[in-house]
């Protein structure tokens, strides 16, 4: 919701809040508006991280949506009582009781269809009747420039590369391909990027050196397609030209347990029994 003029610039009913709906939400509305000054949120585990239960924040250790926030040079504000968000809990209370109505006269009852009616009627019928001017002319969004969104909004955590040539959150693998430069990146740190739709790429500082689907299965580069899979690697190919396609819409994203605002907490992914195919795929 916008604070000067309480425009609501997006919403989705999920099963349960996290990273990666926040995420997905955030996206949109800087794909679609431009990027912001600030975010005013709750204090819920995907915005910051609270050492004690209703204490102040630890700015030192940036949640990953607080981490996307600071790449992207917006202000991240923590409420501290429901009265420092006033405008926002009583939004909140006209949409638990228009909402729930709306959707019975409509007769939608699954959540695929309650989404799509808040998307292609609800938002502007509310946004008509209840957003008002904002009392100072022009706005506060600029246009975004950054190329790589696809690798800011997602669940970033680092790794050091095994003698094996691979890294692992939790049970879940994936083998690292050898590159042009580089035989092996074994005892390296590398990031993997876990993307809003399931894929998953691996980057050794401005490299990319690995790109897979939601299986952990080697995903081929479009430079490497090309040629029909012979020389080359993953990385040449993708630092050439990035393949994503950008996020899907929030209706096609899975809905997950709530994440840990730890950066390198582990996920749940494929078994141990996926290392094994993952590597069989990659030899």
């Amino acid at each position: 919701m916008d604070d000067a003029s309480s425009e609501i610039y997006y919403a989705q009913l999920v099963e349960e809040e996290s990273t990666v709906t926040v995420m997905a939400g955030l996206r949109e509305v800087i794909e679609d508006k431009g990027v912001f000054c600030a975010l005013y949120s709750d204090r819920g585990s995907h915005f910051f991280y609270t050492p004690a239960a209703g204490g102040k924040v630890d700015r030192s250790r940036p949640t990953q949506v607080g981490r996307a926030m600071q790449a992207l040079g917006i202000q991240t504000i923590a409420a501290y009582s429901p009265e420092a968000r006033g405008r926002s809990e009583r939004n909140f209370g006209t949409w638990q009781n228009r909402l729930p109505q709306e959707l019975r006269l409509a007769g939608i009852t699954s959540l695929d269809a309650a989404n799509r009616f808040l998307r292609d009627r609800y938002m502007a019928e509310f946004n008509s009747q209840f957003s008002v001017p904002a009392q100072e002319r022009g706005t506060a969004f600029r246009p975004c420039s950054r190329k790589d969104l696809d690798f800011i909004f997602s669940v970033q955590t680092e790794r050091v590369v095994s003698k094996d040539n691979t890294v692992a959150i939790g049970e879940r693998w994936w083998q690292i391909e050898k590159s042009r430069w580089r035989y092996s990146l074994a005892k390296q740190t590398v990031t993997i990027h876990q993307h809003l739709n399931g894929t998953v790429s691996i980057r050794f500082g401005p490299h990319v050196v690995g790109r897979y689907d939601a299986s952990a299965q080697p995903l081929l580069s479009e430079a490497k397609a090309k040629r029909g899979g012979k020389g080359g690697s993953v990385e040449a190919g993708e630092n050439q030209k990035q393949a994503f396609t950008g996020s899907p819409t929030p209706l096609e994203i899975p809905l997950k347990a709530r994440d840990s605002h730890f950066p390198t907490a582990p996920m749940t992914g494929s078994s141990k029994e996926a290392r094994t195919k993952t590597k069989k795929a990659a030899a």
